[in-house]
């Protein structure tokens, strides 16, 4: 699936990378393969834990394409975390 950055997420990215390291390929890997992707208000967040936080993508699937909304760290695990994602 080909990835698509708003400008928006990029800015977002380079004060992430700024802030924590957080490089454009790590975002890359975890929108590709997230350790939980949660719905909140119809929009799909890609999150995976990183070091005492949760690095969280908000996307859309347009076709083909992945379309990174934006994106940040929070150390609001608790919050955001959903430990049974299972379908009932």
């Amino acid at each position: 699936m080909e990835i698509y950055w708003t400008k928006h997420a990029e800015e977002r990215q380079q004060q992430w990378q700024q802030r924590l390291g957080i490089t454009r390929e790590e975002v890359e890997a975890l929108i590709n393969n997230p350790q939980q992707v949660v719905i909140e208000d119809e929009v799909s967040v890609a999150q995976g834990k990183r070091g005492q936080g949760l690095l969280r993508i908000p996307f859309a699937d347009i076709g083909d394409t992945r379309r990174i909304i934006t994106l940040y760290w929070t150390n609001q695990v608790k919050r955001y975390w959903q430990e049974d994602t299972r379908e009932s």
